[in-house]
């Protein structure tokens, strides 16, 4: 995936023009929001920010409840409040907003690892079984998404709902690939490299798959966000955990503090350079037309 290509995966295809444009349905609260798209264009940084996130959610997660002490009860109330609180930034903003997206995409990415230990260390859940509910609830999110929005494409969150089913699949892709990484890698005896290998393998298929094999747009962003997220958690792993347990001893601290830095120096770029930015948000589309155009367009396709 190259970056002056700018467009990888749910890239390719037109974007939202402005806000103003309702979905089919919206009432009329929705369509007085008059938003921007909320999210960015996905390019080889935007792939790069999310994996180091997902470390971050893993080794952070780790660092709160064992070297600091929280535990996983209090280290989960305290970062679902900072994460309700970045949502709040989020959604109160009207276009896509790189310091607010990405301090969100950081801290759900904490607390989906979270759900993920809680269920697994507090309640005695095994892994097999969150692996297929954290599954089971991603898909039901897709299918009421689509249900209500006929799109699945990260080109038109422009709507409070929208943004909601939006960020609820995220929530669930962390989810997943927490528990999904920890069977393999933990449960499953296969280490972290090798996970890592696979995860990474898993990736290139998609990729392979989307270039040579026109596989749908909307599909491929989707499935690869699935897999960043245990890809990013083996990574996480293999580079902080002692060298007896197959890591590269860099400790929680040492590994969260290296990625949080980097993806500050990313999003800060983005931030200035706005290459991320969906293009020619102000152009005048009518209304009508566009909400046709949406209508009209095949089920899923981006």
């Amino acid at each position: 995936m190259k970056e002056a290509n700018a467009h990888s995966f749910a890239s390719h295809a037109p974007v939202a023009a402005t806000s103003t444009i309702p979905h089919p349905g919206a009432g009329a609260r929705d369509i007085g929001r008059r938003m921007l798209n909320k999210v960015p264009e996905v390019t080889l940084i935007f792939w790069i920010i999310k994996i180091m996130a997902t470390t971050v959610g893993e080794t952070a997660a780790d660092l709160l409840n064992e070297k600091l002490g929280l535990g996983l009860t209090y280290t989960s109330l305290v970062m679902s409040i900072l994460l309700i609180v970045a949502l709040v930034f989020q959604y109160r903003a009207r276009k896509y907003v790189p310091a607010f997206y990405w301090l969100v995409v950081v801290l759900i990415s904490v607390v989906g690892t979270l759900i993920s230990d809680n269920l697994v260390d507090n309640l005695g859940v095994p892994l097999q079984v969150t692996t297929v509910a954290f599954a089971v609830a991603l898909a039901a999110t897709f299918i009421i998404w689509f249900a209500n929005e006929k799109t699945l494409s990260i080109h038109t969150i422009f709507t409070t709902r929208r943004e909601t089913f939006y960020w609820l699949a995220i929530l669930f892709t962390f989810a997943l690939g927490t528990s999904g990484g920890d069977l393999l890698a933990e449960k499953l005896g296969w280490g972290y490299l090798n996970s890592a290998f696979i995860f990474a393998g898993g990736i290139a298929a998609v990729t392979l798959a989307y270039y040579r094999l026109k596989l749908n747009a909307v599909a491929a962003f989707w499935m690869a966000y699935v897999l960043t997220r245990p890809l990013g958690a083996s990574l996480g792993d293999l580079m902080s955990q002692p060298r007896n347990l197959g890591g590269l001893n860099l400790g929680t601290v040492g590994t969260s503090v290296l990625f949080l830095v980097t993806i500050l120096g990313l999003v800060t770029y983005l931030a200035v350079t706005g290459i991320d930015q969906s293009p020619a948000s102000g152009s005048a589309i009518p209304v009508r037309a566009k909400q046709d155009e949406e209508i009209q367009r095949p089920a899923i396709d981006d």
